[in-house]
């Protein structure tokens, strides 16, 4: 698989080479959805595992309609193929509890081949000049599918066989958990062709000093808070999160295991809610947005070994603290932050005003990051996620900061 860090080779190809490198990118990103599916029961393909959340098979039928619409239709306007499975697959048609009709598998995967086999055809002759931005949206619109197929997944109780117990990894010293980020500043944001709108344009902002935990919190760590009794004292909730524990009558992690051999592996499938109860609990704080990108940017450019999207996992792995630890700002958990989701100066949407715009609302916490599901083409420090912070099915974690 291509490394994260190798996407914007092709902005020095020739147009042939940049044809070839997009078939191969998009065939390697099918090859990891297609993964999910291998051996799925029509009842897994169809079963809606949480309310918030469209079936597998939805997300499935999804990309192959979205591939269609915005190559075929719009790019080379063709006329719809499948135009039947437009009102099953679009995202503004049905609600989610509807979306559980599904076809066959077999007739969706012939839906996605044929839909392919059109999109391959046309760029052999696409004006990439024009539109690779476009194709490389659409890349990243599969890759983000893929890991909520992986979500959704996972509500259905398989992460419980995927994940793997491993030996614990030794306590470090408390003075070794943290990294001082020295007051300094940093470019926010990317204005690379990949670059989705919410991560545009780039600006420059100063960032006054502060310490970062190098790793995310580890189960081992949260499990403390736990004990100490923080699902039951309000003193360490925010009015909100309290509200909200009391009403979901939450006692632990979403994806929480709790036996000794997952401690070193960074706690999984929690809310901005229970993070920022933990931060209070250790006597520190969330991130802003800016913060953590400040800090993965300095730390990273500290790194000494580049960062691997190549290797396929099916959970989180134990955090070590390497000399380089570069491991732990990507491809382990979403990070929550405290900021609220919102557009940079100057934003323009893209490709369609909605996308990221109908979200800047002051409801939605932004996540920065990837998780272990995230692939190569979404997986950067500049890529911006968002939920609301009651949202603990995704696979989310924290770090904390303090002055």
């Amino acid at each position: 698989m291509t490394s994260t860090y190798t996407l914007h080779l092709s902005e020095r190809l020739s147009s042939a080479e940049c044809r070839q490198q997009l078939r191969a990118w998009m065939q390697q990103c099918r090859q990891r959805t297609l993964t999910w599916f291998e051996g799925m029961t029509q009842a897994t393909l169809c079963q809606q595992a949480h309310p918030d959340f469209s079936p597998v098979g939805w997300h499935l039928g999804h990309i192959g309609y979205t591939e269609a619409l915005w190559i075929l239709e719009y790019l080379a306007n063709r006329p719809p193929l499948f135009s039947q499975y437009r009102r099953l697959f679009a995202a503004d048609t049905l609600p989610k509890r509807d979306r559980q009709h599904l076809p066959p598998l077999a007739d969706i995967l012939d839906y996605l081949r044929t839909v392919r086999l059109h999109v391959f055809d046309y760029l052999e002759i696409a004006p990439l000049q024009e539109q690779e931005r476009l194709w490389r949206w659409l890349l990243q619109h599969e890759s983000q599918h893929c890991e909520t197929i992986a979500i959704v997944l996972a509500l259905q109780g398989n992460w419980q066989a995927w994940s793997r117990a491993t030996p614990p990894v030794p306590a470090f010293p408390a003075s070794e958990t943290m990294q001082y980020i020295p007051t300094g500043s940093v470019t926010v944001g990317s204005d690379a062709i990949d670059a989705l709108d919410n991560e545009r344009p780039a600006y420059s902002t100063t960032v006054a000093g502060f310490w970062v935990d190098r790793t995310p919190v580890t189960c081992a760590q949260f499990r403390e808070f736990m004990t100490a009794g923080g699902y039951d004292n309000p003193e360490w909730w925010t009015s909100a999160g309290w509200r909200w524990q009391q009403q979901e009558a939450i006692t632990q992690p979403r994806y929480w295991s709790g036996r000794a051999e997952f401690d070193a592996h960074p706690v999984c499938g929690v809310s901005a809610h229970e993070a920022e109860a933990y931060a209070t609990f250790v006597g520190k704080r969330l991130p802003t947005e800016v913060e953590w990108e400040r800090a993965a940017r300095w730390c990273l450019n500290q790194s000494v070994a580049a960062i691997d999207s190549s290797t396929i996992t099916r959970w989180t792995t134990p955090i070590a603290l390497r000399v380089d630890y570069s491991e732990a700002w990507l491809g382990q958990v979403w990070q929550w932050t405290s900021s609220w989701f919102q557009n940079y100066p100057d934003f323009q949407p893209y490709p369609y005003r909605g996308y990221s715009q109908a979200y800047f609302d002051k409801q939605h916490r932004v996540l920065r990051g990837s998780s272990w599901a995230t692939l190569p083409w979404a997986n950067r420090v500049t890529f911006r996620n968002w939920y609301h912070p009651t949202v603990r099915e995704i696979f989310a974690g924290f770090r904390c900061v303090t002055r």
